[in-house]
């Protein structure tokens, strides 16, 4: 067998060299340790993760992270009311684990601040119309608790514009939110149909909005729900017109700090009890008449409230005390974003899965 010139060399350092490469490796494995030894130091502490509900019970409030201002999810009015779908479910949790629904505290936050106010333990449940992404669980340490509302991404311009289709979009520019999802997945979308669309990231949907007002851009793009939003509340002398085509799946949710699995499942319950109440026809006004009832079914239902409650870490009629703060998720949806709502809009998915829609709660028992 032909070997090169230096082949005596390498099998007279065989073994030396084996004992070099295992060497090597720890060295390796020792500089991995310390680099992510490094890298945890450096990210937010979840330290206290699992403290939350006793936290809560605490200060005597649930601290939500909500928008700084967005029509039918979280907006305050000049007496400092706020209303809007995040914040009738941060009541409505507020309700089930405190017995009031007053005891809520909102928090506002910009897009790019969300995550870091929820991981460094600012806010205890973070509600600012936000997408539920792998990426955003795996790698920011939040968990998901349920969809709130099922969206898509959309595409809003100026009334009077040409454009009829976000495909019509080649070589202009769309305006996206900083610190969301919509950047890359606007790329995405135009790189897979070979379209040359540029992005202007601003901070705020009211900053994208103005751009949008001046001409800066040829189109704002975000979550359908919040183009209705903004375009309920347009600048004066300027009206705006939503596309008919989406192109992404949005699931918006209730996000909490990972490594609290008692805080987690208390708020994904929450939400499960208010759409089961829809399921089940109990309304905001109806629970009166529930509590006095002497129906067999009822009481029982009552009782495995009770026993569930206990489960929880709260007290006894959590799931009656969410619906009466707010209503149950029809209700809510509804009031704040439905036909009935400045912003108009349909159910669509997000009616209960025996009335034509996506929302499914299990079993409350």
């Amino acid at each position: 067998m032909k070997t090169g010139s230096n082949s005596s060399t390498e099998g007279a350092l065989s073994l030396p060299r084996d004992v070099a490469r295992r060497r090597s490796a720890l060295r390796a494995l020792r500089i991995a340790a310390v680099l992510c030894a490094a890298i945890a130091a450096l990210e937010p502490s979840t330290a206290g993760a699992s403290d939350t509900l006793a936290g809560v019970k605490a200060r005597g409030t649930v601290r939500c992270g909500v928008s700084e201002g967005i029509a039918g999810f979280s907006q305050r009015d000049a007496a400092g009311h706020w209303s809007g779908i995040d914040v009738d479910f941060c009541r409505a949790v507020a309700a089930a684990v405190l017995g009031d629904p007053d005891k809520a505290t909102f928090v506002p936050l910009r897009a790019a601040a969300r995550f870091p106010a929820l991981r460094l333990g600012t806010i205890d449940l973070l509600l600012r119309n936000t997408t539920w992404t792998l990426s955003r669980e795996a790698g920011l340490s939040v968990l998901f608790a349920g969809v709130l509302l099922y969206d898509g991404e959309g595409f809003m311009v100026a009334a009077d514009s040409p454009v009829q289709s976000p495909k019509q979009l080649s070589g202009a520019t769309v305006c996206v939110v900083k610190g969301t999802t919509h950047a890359d997945q606007l790329g995405d979308w135009a790189r897979s149909l070979g379209l040359d669309v540029q992005t202007l990231v601003l901070e705020t949907d009211s900053d994208a909005v103005a751009a949008l007002a001046a001409d800066r851009c040829a189109a704002f793009s975000s979550d359908e729900s919040t183009l209705a939003a903004v375009r309920s509340t347009a600048p004066a002398g300027r009206s705006f017109r939503i596309l008919d085509e989406q192109i992404s799946k949005q699931p918006l949710g209730p996000a909490v700090r990972a490594g609290d699995d008692q805080w987690f499942t208390l708020v994904r319950w929450v939400l499960f009890a208010l759409i089961a109440a829809e399921e089940n026809d109990l309304t905001q006004r109806s629970v009166a008449t529930l509590r006095s009832s002497t129906d067999p079914i009822v009481l029982r239902t009552r009782q495995a409230d009770r026993d569930l409650g206990r489960l929880l870490g709260i007290a006894p009629e959590w799931s009656l005390r969410a619906v009466e703060a707010g209503g149950n998720y029809g209700e809510m949806f509804e009031r704040n974003l439905g036909r009935g709502s400045p912003l108009g809009l349909e159910r669509g998915l997000n009616r209960p899965w025996n009335r034509g829609g996506i929302l499914y709660a299990p079993p409350l028992q």
